[in-house]
């Protein structure tokens, strides 16, 4: 299974300001010392020991995953504006005809204001499914796309269009099972399990974790137990998840919490705080694991997901 992270901000894209990019430009030039630029090799050194939040960017775009499977199906989770950088992708690798399968947990315009701008969704030659439990899915996705919202209806996107409800809890497609499951947010919103070849994933974006998925239950137990990642909308610290109580989202340390309860494996931060920028956001992975290896439970690998970020199962 390989996974693409194409969007990974939080209620609204997140563009690195002028003035930010400049502070990490200045914030680099006050490390600089005479011996770092004396040669390539020094250059390289200095380079590698550059603190992540420098030498990278979190990303700007909203939700957007690409999964691929091992029998070559490609799912994508969300439509939010990283969506239109998948499509670009795409495009510029001339991958046509191809037939893709969209997931949505919701449908808060974070999630789906990337489908408009979706390139090979304008395409005859490609065929597009999109899935949600939620009935009415259809309609939600064309009434983005009319006036006064949006200038080019959804018929205009010539891709052979699928709209699928999910019944029941369990989808076998390409060589992979696909399970749901419905979690706190205000509207709904539903979690994802990708199984493939012995490897799993869950996504959870937009979650606020409650007592009773912690509970060790028959149902709880086969969607999150044991999974190899899992990705976890952590968009608060604690006091904001006081605060911001039935707003929908979770704090990193619930997250890391959850995981350690259910024996992930892996956990990845995910659906950053839009306020936030990436010195904020890498000193939450910081706080994450400073919590986690204070917990009594077994090895628990985090990390921040990042836009461009890719993973192999």
């Amino acid at each position: 299974m390989f996974i693409k992270f194409w969007g990974v901000r939080g209620s609204v894209p997140t563009p690195l300001t002028p003035r930010q990019l400049e502070g990490k430009v200045a914030a680099v030039i006050q490390r600089i010392k005479p011996d770092d630029i004396l040669s390539e090799e020094a250059r390289g050194l200095f380079m590698a020991e550059l603190p992540a939040s420098l030498l990278n960017s979190i990303g700007g775009n909203s939700t957007c995953v690409e999964i691929r499977l091992s029998d070559g199906t490609r799912i994508v989770l969300d439509g939010g504006t990283g969506l239109r950088e998948m499509g670009i992708d795409m495009m510029k690798k001339k991958e046509i005809g191809l037939h893709l399968h969209i997931f949505f947990t919701h449908f808060h315009w974070d999630h789906i204001q990337g489908l408009p701008f979706f390139d090979p969704a304008y395409l005859p030659e490609n065929s597009i499914t999109y899935y949600s439990p939620m009935a009415k899915m259809e309609t939600y996705l064309r009434d983005q796309m009319k006036a006064p919202y949006f200038p080019v209806t959804m018929d205009d996107m010539n891709a052979k269009k699928t709209f699928t409800t999910l019944h029941g809890s369990t989808l076998d497609l390409g060589r992979g099972k696909i399970s749901w499951r419905a979690m706190k947010h205000p509207g709904g919103c539903f979690a994802y399990k990708i199984e493939d070849r012995g490897k799993s994933l869950v996504f959870s974006s937009d979650t606020e974790l409650r007592d009773k998925d912690f509970e060790k239950n028959p149902e709880n137990r086969r969607f999150f137990e044991g999974v190899d990642y899992l990705i976890m909308d952590s968009q608060y610290t604690l006091d904001e998840a006081i605060e911001k109580y039935e707003w929908g989202h979770s704090s990193y340390s619930l997250a890391v919490d959850f995981a350690a309860a259910w024996g992930v494996k892996n956990l990845g931060l995910f659906h950053h705080e839009p306020k936030y920028g990436d010195n904020k956001i890498y000193s939450i992975l910081n706080s994450a694991n400073w919590y986690a290896n204070h917990l009594e439970s077994r090895p628990l690998k985090i990390f921040l997901v990042t836009e461009g970020l890719e993973l192999e199962l």
